[in-house]
């Protein structure tokens, strides 16, 4: 009997609490649309309704912000703990289906140019495995997408706690070889930086200055160079895109160790002025909540681990 009457209690749809929940996160209609893939509209509605089955107001609208009222305050932690109940509810649930379904996240240009290309090898060892990678360049929460491990480059002081230290982060100008015998043909000195004056250089276009840290007036900064012209520019919104440029001989680009190495040795490309110099980055596996313990995310660590080494 006491089943039946909590089954009849009644309770907000859950898109209507996922509404509430990322604008409340948010304090931002608009961002938590961007979030949920809806319109702002769409978020605001759903906050209203909610608000109206409720019969108190969860949120005090001010110009350009937003604020949670006392009673959305209250509503908003007893909505966040039961959500990620369930998702973790979800997920136990999940497992026992898909117990060897390893779920990863990184970044477009590590998967593009070194993770893709080195998978095979992990799926030679461990066969049982299926491994599904999510590339993107945001930062994703790892238990509310129900992912199991990112690979993030993080600078080394940020790195953090329970995350594992992979590979530090190199860089050095790279070009191809044809390049190299093209500037010399055409008698353009590529000896040093300051010689980058008289050539292509091909940028990561980073509107959101999320890697200020892989830019050339950085890098040009960091060797004593403020301002330089040059023969020209490429700019490209996709890392990968920029090595790609560079593999086919159309200007110099700011190689990552990391994601350049193989090109390097296979002498696609070469690193320039005295070759990859560290950089206070590197590369971590960072876990969701206790996914380490699971045997095939220990594996997927161990392995990248041991890849990594070999090819340092």
């Amino acid at each position: 009997m006491a089943g039946m009457q909590n089954a009849n209690r009644p309770l907000p749809p859950l898109d209507l609490l996922r509404g509430f929940e990322s604008a409340a996160r948010h304090l931002s209609f608009t961002r938590a649309a961007a979030e949920l893939f809806l319109t702002q509209s769409a978020v605001s509605r759903q906050v209203q309704a909610l608000e109206e089955f409720l019969g108190v107001p969860l949120f005090e609208r001010r110009h350009k912000a937003l604020a949670l009222t006392e009673a959305g305050n209250t509503y908003y932690r007893a909505v966040v703990a039961s959500l990620d109940q369930l998702r973790e509810a979800t997920r136990k649930l999940r497992e026992t289906r898909t117990r060897n379904v390893l779920n990863v996240t990184t970044t477009v240009s590590f998967a593009s140019l070194w993770l893709v290309p080195r998978l095979v090898r992990f799926r030679k060892e461990h066969p049982d495995i299926d491994v599904r990678i999510a590339a993107t360049f945001e930062v994703l929460d790892l238990e509310r997408e129900g992912l199991d491990l990112a690979i993030r480059d993080i600078a080394i002081a940020n790195a953090p706690p329970g995350s594992v230290y992979l590979v530090g982060e190199q860089l050095a100008p790279v070009c191809s070889p044809a390049y190299v015998r093209e500037a010399r043909r055409e008698k353009r000195p590529l000896s040093k930086p300051a010689d980058l004056q008289h050539h292509v250089l091909l940028l990561f276009h980073d509107a959101k200055g999320r890697f200020a840290w892989l830019s050339w007036p950085r890098w040009l900064e960091t060797h004593g160079i403020d301002e330089m012209p040059t023969a020209g520019t490429i700019a490209f919104d996709q890392y990968d895109q920029v090595i790609q440029a560079a593999l086919l001989g159309q200007g110099i680009a700011l190689g990552r160790g990391t994601l350049v190495d193989q090109y390097i040795r296979e002498k696609r490309l070469v690193a320039l002025f005295g070759g990859l110099q560290d950089v206070q980055r590197a590369f971590h596996a960072v876990f969701a909540r206790n996914a380490q313990s699971r045997p095939q995310v220990r594996q997927f660590v161990d392995w990248l681990k041991r890849e990594l080494a070999r090819e340092k």
